[in-house]
């Protein structure tokens, strides 16, 4: 006798660093979906490259039709830097797609009147910051969001070296926690150093939150 088809999920990454703890959490938290991963790992480079900043769309779309061909229910981009696109690749390709970091958001904006975004790029912390007034304005909120890119950052954890990643982002926690209500963690990479510091404001992060969200999706 034949078993039921599984649901099968894509996640879209544009980091492998990222593709491992959202498996693990994946696997705990909705340990009967299917997941197949799509990597495209100069995204991030090309969005901050006026010669290559418009292939990005095309590029995110080929991907999605991918995950539609493979058999998967939806989709999920773990990135915030392609958050924005999510609702025009789930027009053009005809599946769900959705944003790992849309829970974080709508935590942040229900918690908090002043917001600071850390990122270690500027390409990831403008989408946060369009994401939160987005998800505030649907909850008639309107805090005050202030941007941080920490520099450095970026470079250590591509290098290797997330000790030094860890604490140039725990320092930013640790800075931002004196003029803050929440604090916002813009990329899923940078989730590992809000466990390094203890402040007395939230550190939210996208993986947990989304990958709950992806199953509360899921079980519609």
């Amino acid at each position: 006798m034949s078993q039921p088809a599984s649901t099968r999920v894509a996640f879209v990454h544009t980091g492998a660093v990222v593709i491992e703890p959202v498996a693990r959490l994946r696997a705990e938290h909705l340990p009967d979906v299917v997941a197949v991963n799509y990597l495209d790992d100069r995204i991030v480079a090309d969005l901050g490259a006026d010669e290559s900043r418009e292939s990005v769309g095309a590029r995110l779309e080929n991907l999605v039709s991918a995950a539609k061909s493979s058999g998967a229910e939806a989709v999920m981009l773990t990135c915030s830097s392609i958050s924005g696109y999510a609702a025009s690749l789930e027009s053009a390709v005809g599946i769900p797609v959705l944003r790992i970091d849309e829970a974080m958001a709508d935590t942040a904006v229900s918690e908090g009147g002043r917001i600071t975004v850390i990122a270690t790029l500027a390409t990831t912390s403008a989408p946060t910051t369009a994401l939160l007034h987005e998800r505030a304005a649907l909850l008639g909120t309107s805090p005050t969001i202030t941007g941080v890119v920490v520099d450095g950052a970026f470079e250590a954890i591509v290098s290797g070296d997330r000790a030094t990643h860890d604490r140039l982002v725990g320092d930013a926690i640790v800075a931002a926690s004196a003029d803050s209500d929440v604090i916002v963690l813009a990329q899923a990479s940078m989730a590992g150093a809000a466990d390094t510091v203890s402040v007395e404001v939230p550190v939210l992060t996208s993986l947990e939150l989304g990958i709950r969200r992806l199953g509360d999706f899921l079980a519609r």
